[in-house]
């Protein structure tokens, strides 16, 4: 997934240049057999022949007032997210959560995981992990976190959620982060 566009940028040069090619073989060919042809045969030949290179400059010309790459600035941020988001969530259904934009639901959960933990059927580690990961999303959700959630959360996130909150944080809490949140989430769940 990192090499998105990468392969096909690759592909794209190599039919380029496989186009040329022929182009050029065409031509030549077409100057081989010159007097196998008749006048008119070898002059259409040779302006349907030219006419395709015309073509196929304009082309690349159009290509190369832009990026010939197919990976733009943008779907570099989003991998970058998208990979933030795959290291800092390890919970789907906080994925879930996140992605739907229902902190209500994230709340209710992180008092589940709360009772869970006090009757011992969640782990401390497991606990710990799960509430970073639901403060996390609820802060990026815009929600207003306490003053104790805050230091919990300060306190006890990795690096991959302290990487998280950098990169996304240059796009923001909107639309594309929770596009990228509702994609990583159909991964998942594949």
């Amino acid at each position: 997934m990192a090499s998105r566009g990468q392969s096909e940028t690759t592909k794209l040069r190599q039919n380029l240049e496989e186009q040329l090619d022929r182009l050029m073989q065409q031509l030549s060919d077409l100057e081989e057999c010159r007097e196998d042809l008749d006048a008119d045969e070898y002059e259409e030949t040779k302006g349907d022949t030219m006419e395709q290179l015309k073509e196929f400059k304009e082309s690349l010309d159009k290509m190369m007032e832009g990026n010939l790459s197919l990976v733009d600035e943008l779907n570099g941020m989003q991998l970058a997210i998208q990979a933030a988001i795959g290291e800092a969530f390890k919970t789907p259904e906080v994925i879930r959560l996140f992605a739907k934009k229902q902190p209500g639901q994230l709340r209710q959960r992180l008092a589940d995981i709360k009772r869970d933990t006090k009757i011992g059927k969640l782990s401390a580690e497991v606990s710990t992990q799960q509430s970073v990961e639901i403060l996390t999303a609820l802060k990026k959700l815009g929600e207003q976190l306490t003053p104790e959630e805050e230091a919990y959360l300060q306190s006890n996130s990795n690096t991959s959620l302290k990487e998280f909150e950098k990169v996304s944080g240059s796009i923001g809490s909107g639309d594309k982060l929770l596009e990228v949140a509702g994609t990583q989430v159909q991964q998942a769940s594949k």
